[in-house]
């Protein structure tokens, strides 16, 4: 059974799929983003889901995607931000090379404005992704075999800082 080479956790806006595409480009294998496999399934973007059928039937729709994508794929993989939130998808996590991508809320702002089409920052999005951050910074830590700061670096360095600390090699 093959599996993924590297698995991208963090919040969203924390740069998983530019960092996911680079290591994957550096250790010469194909990039997936369990998002953009719901998208596709699904026809239609994450923030219909949640707004047509609710955050619950994303989250199982998401369980799904991210459980195929573990099963069968031996890239680099990025999951969406509240993928760790479904203790089945910790679990099948564990002893897998998780890098949890950090960032704080002041470089959260930079980079996405916190003003974009994201469902769970629609009203007041500072202080609901420092809630969010609060209720997943843990969950994160918990299934991540290492952590990379983003914060004031560029994705070329943050996808370095993947690849070291995992201690993998470039193809």
């Amino acid at each position: 059974m093959s599996a993924p080479r590297v698995i991208l956790v963090g919040p969203m806006g924390v740069g998983k799929s530019t960092v996911g595409e680079l290591v994957a480009e550096r250790l010469g294998c194909a990039y997936r983003d369990t998002d953009g496999d719901i998208v596709a399934e699904q026809g239609r973007t994450i923030a219909d889901i949640f707004v047509d059928e609710g955050e619950p039937a994303f989250r199982s729709i998401e369980k799904q995607a991210v459980h195929r994508a573990l099963a069968g794929y031996d890239g680099v993989l990025a999951l969406g931000g509240g993928a760790i939130l479904d203790a089945d998808t910790r679990a099948l996590l564990a002893g897998q090379p998780v890098v949890y991508l950090s960032m704080d809320v002041e470089e959260a702002v930079k980079r996405t404005g916190l003003n974009t089409a994201r469902p769970l920052l629609a009203v007041n999005p500072r202080r609901q992704w420092r809630e969010l951050m609060d209720a997943r910074r843990h969950l994160y830590t918990e299934v991540a075999t290492a952590v990379v700061a983003t914060d004031g670096r560029t994705p070329e360095e943050v996808a370095q800082a993947v690849l070291d600390a995992l201690e993998l090699k470039e193809a």
